[in-house]
C-alpha cells in the first residue's frame, strides 16, 4: 500500500475557508459599537483630508516640486489609522490595565531620545526615523498619560480624597513629563497634557483643596523653570509679545498670527471657495498643519469654521454619552481622557489661529498634516468604540 508523505503538509481549502468563516463569525458576533461616534470620526476625517490637499498642494510644490506630499502620506495613515481603530474597538479595552505602565515607561524613554534630535523651527519635537519619516513622542505622552490615570484612578477611586492616593502619583508624573517636554521646548503639549490630567483627577474625585494647592505649585514652578531654563525665557517672551501687538514685529514673530489673521477676515461669511485661499501661497507658514484653520476660513468663510466646531462639539457630546454608559470606571476614564484630549487640542489650536492666545504650536486634531497624530488619534477612537461596544453593563 503506498504510503502519504506530504499529505498533511497544508491544510486542506476546505479547512481554511472554514477558519475564515469562524473568524468572521466571531467579529460578526461582536456587541455593535456607537454608530454616531464612529460616523462624526469618519466626517472629521474626510474633511480633513480635503482641507489638508486644498492647504498644503502650494507649499508642497514650492518646498519639494510636488502638490500630493503631504496629502499622499496622510491618505495612507487615515487608511491605517482608520484600519487600527476598527482592530482596537475589538479589543477588551480591560488589556490597557497591564499595558498602561509599560506605555509610560516608552513615552519618558522617547521624550528624552528627542532631545537629542536636530532642530526644527528652534524645537525638538521630532525623532527621525530613517526611511520612514518621523515620530513626535509628545503624542504617544498624551496616549499614556490617559492609560496611567485611567488606571490609578479606577484602582484607587475610594482614596482619591486623600494626597497619597488621589495627588502624589498624578504630581510625579505629570511632573516628569512636563520638565521633558518643556527642554523641546514645547509649551502648548505641556499645557495639553497638564490639563488633560487636571481633567481626568477632578472627574476620578480628587479633592478641589488640591487643585488649588497645585495651583500655588504650579506658579512656583514656572518661577523656577524661569530660572533653571533660561532659553526658555526668550522663547516665551517672544511668543507674548508677538501675542499682544504682532505688527511689533510683522516680518519676524508676528508674520504667521498676521497672516493668519488676514486669510481669516478674507473668509467673510461663505468663503472664497474650496481650493481658492490666497494666503495659502507663502503667506501663511505651514498652511498644512498648525494654521490650516485659517486656510479652511478663508476658503470656506465663517459656514466652515462653524461647521468644524459644530462637529468636535457633537464629538464631545457623545463621547460623553459612552463615558455615562461605560461598563466602569476604568472605561468611562479612557473615554474622557481620549475625548477631552481631542477637544482641548482643537480649541487650543484654534484659539492660536485667531490670537486669542499666544501662539504656541498646536496641531488641530484629523486636519493638520501629522502620521503620528492622526494615527494615535484614531488608535484612541478604537478605544473609546471599544468601550461604547460594552456599554450600558454597569459596574460600578
Amino acid at each position: 500500500m503506498a504510503t502519504k508523505v506530504f499529505g498533511d503538509a497544508a491544510p486542506a481549502p476546505r479547512q481554511r475557508r472554514r477558519g475564515a468563516g469562524a473568524l468572521l463569525r466571531r467579529v460578526a458576533a461582536q456587541p455593535g459599537l456607537d454608530i454616531p461616534f464612529l460616523a462624526l470620526l469618519l466626517v472629521l476625517v474626510c474633511f480633513g483630508l480635503l482641507m489638508l490637499f486644498s492647504a498644503g498642494y502650494a507649499v508642497g510644490l514650492y518646498r519639494f516640486h510636488d502638490a500630493y506630499v503631504y496629502i499622499r502620506p496622510q491618505l495612507l495613515f487615515a487608511a491605517l489609522g482608520v484600519a487600527a481603530m476598527y482592530a482596537a474597538s475589538l479589543v477588551d479595552y480591560h488589556i490597557w490595565h497591564k499595558l498602561a505602565w509599560p506605555m509610560l515607561g516608552l513615552s519618558l524613554v522617547l521624550l528624552a531620545i528627542v532631545l537629542f534630535m536636530p532642530e526644527y523651527n528652534g524645537c525638538k519635537r521630532w525623532i527621525v526615523i530613517p526611511g520612514l519619516g518621523t515620530l513626535q513622542p509628545s503624542e504617544i505622552a498624551k496616549f499614556s498619560v490617559v492609560l496611567v490615570f485611567a488606571h490609578i484612578i479606577s484602582l484607587n477611586h475610594d482614596r482619591m480624597k486623600t494626597f497619597t492616593a488621589g495627588v502624589l502619583p498624578f504630581g510625579v508624573i505629570l511632573g516628569a513629563v512636563a520638565v521633558l517636554m518643556l527642554l523641546e521646548p514645547h509649551l502648548s503639549g505641556t499645557l495639553l497634557i497638564l490639563s488633560i490630567g487636571a481633567v481626568l483627577m477632578f472627574v476620578g474625585g480628587t479633592g478641589l483643596r488640591w487643585f488649588a494647592l497645585a495651583g500655588a505649585l504650579g506658579a512656583g514652578a514656572i518661577a523656577a523653570a524661569v530660572v533653571a531654563l533660561p532659553d526658555l525665557v526668550p522663547y516665551a517672551m517672544s511668543r507674548l509679545e508677538s501675542w499682544q501687538n504682532p505688527f511689533l514685529d510683522p516680518l519676524g514673530d508676528g508674520h504667521q498670527t498676521i497672516q493668519s489673521l488676514y486669510a481669516i477676515a478674507s473668509g467673510g461669511a461663505a468663503g472664497l471657495g474650496l481650493g481658492n485661499s490666497r494666503q495659502k501661497y507663502l503667506y501663511v507658514p505651514e498652511p498644512q498643519n498648525d494654521f490650516i484653520f485659517s486656510i479652511l476660513c478663508e476658503e470656506l468663510g465663517f459656514v466652515g469654521a462653524a461647521l468644524v466646531i459644530l462637529l468636535f462639539t457633537l464629538l464631545l457630546l457623545r463621547g460623553l454619552s459612552i463615558a455615562v454608559r461605560a461598563r466602569d470606571k476604568f472605561g468611562a476614564l479612557l473615554t474622557v481622557g481620549f475625548v477631552v484630549q481631542v477637544i482641548l487640542q482643537a480649541v487650543l489650536n484654534i484659539a492660536v489661529v485667531t490670537n486669542t492666545i499666544p501662539n504656541t504650536g498646536i496641531s488641530l486634531p484629523f486636519f493638520s498634516s501629522g502620521g503620528t497624530s492622526l494615527m494615535m488619534l484614531l488608535g484612541e477612537m478604537g478605544i473609546v468604540l471599544s468601550v461604547s461596544r460594552q456599554a450600558d453593563a454597569k459596574e460600578f
